[in-house]
């Protein structure tokens, strides 16, 4: 029974690539034609396969309409929590996760550091679009007439002398993000605070959140923080993974010492908030 199922399922990403005919399918799974037509007719009977009428065989819409419906049935927020919590025991550090909904990015969720020290940052509350690290990413992943057309119309309140002065310099920033895949806020928000970001992507790869971890600079300097990116970027990766399917859900184990750039700062314009 086991066999016969994983035969079936083979069939899904088989025609995923395009409408193929019975000796096709047989073929491709190494059966007989009698049992690839089998296959095919109890998957045709679920809706998940369709016969054309040139004979050849494609992915029905049932399987379009489950899709969707799991998609709309996922909670990010609740996938996500225990990897955020996994790494807040780890590193002892504030974490956020934050998604990008009318025109605003929002904290959906916050594990809160071990530390006296508590940030402002509350759950439902909006992130100061042009400096945030976690708003960084979810925009840098915009098309992008899109994400100029936003950048031209936001303002650019001077919160720190890091901020970000203006369009011309978010653009440069968002652009910089969204080729190295990761972001930060080095007292762009509030003097005193840093923070290091990474995307949480779905299955088609576009970034549906955005995690962080902030901290004080008297309890860690930027430096400190930013040697904490490779954890940062492996528990995006496990939520991205579990979120889209790919991985067993657990949360993220430790992670490896290092990443791409992860010893330097960033360059003055992209200093953000977590």
């Amino acid at each position: 029974m086991s066999q016969t199922v994983d035969r079936a399922l083979s069939i899904l990403p088989l025609l995923a690539e395009g409408p193929a005919d019975l000796g096709g399918v047989a073929e491709r799974l190494g059966v007989h034609k009698s049992t690839a037509l089998r296959l095919l007719r109890t998957l045709h009977e679920h809706g998940l396969v369709y016969r054309q009428s040139d004979q050849r065989y494609r992915l029905g819409a049932r399987l379009f309409a489950l899709a969707q419906e799991a998609m709309e049935n996922l909670d990010i927020r609740e996938i996500a929590h225990p990897h955020l919590v996994a790494l807040n025991e780890e590193c002892g550090h504030t974490v956020h996760l934050a998604v990008h909904e009318e025109n605003e990015v929002l904290y959906i969720d916050k594990v809160d550091s071990r530390y006296p020290v508590r940030m402002y940052s509350r759950i439902g509350k909006p992130v100061a679009l042009t400096v945030a690290a976690v708003a960084k990413l979810l925009l840098a992943d915009l098309p992008e007439a899109e994400r100029r057309a936003l950048a031209e119309g936001l303002d650019y309140p001077p919160y720190t002398s890091r901020s970000t002065p203006h369009a011309a310099a978010f653009l440069r920033e968002l652009e910089k993000v969204r080729e190295q895949g990761w972001a930060t806020d080095l007292g762009g928000h509030e003097e005193s605070i840093n923070c290091v970001a990474a995307p949480v992507r779905g299955a088609d790869g576009r970034v549906v959140a955005a995690m962080s971890v902030s901290a004080p600079n008297v309890v860690v300097t930027a430096e400190e923080l930013l040697a904490l990116l490779p954890k940062v970027r492996r528990t995006a990766d496990a939520i991205s993974g579990e979120y889209s399917g790919r991985t067993p859900a657990s949360p993220a184990g430790p992670s490896s010492p290092t990443a791409p750039g992860a010893a330097a700062p960033a360059g003055p314009q992209g200093k953000d908030t977590p």
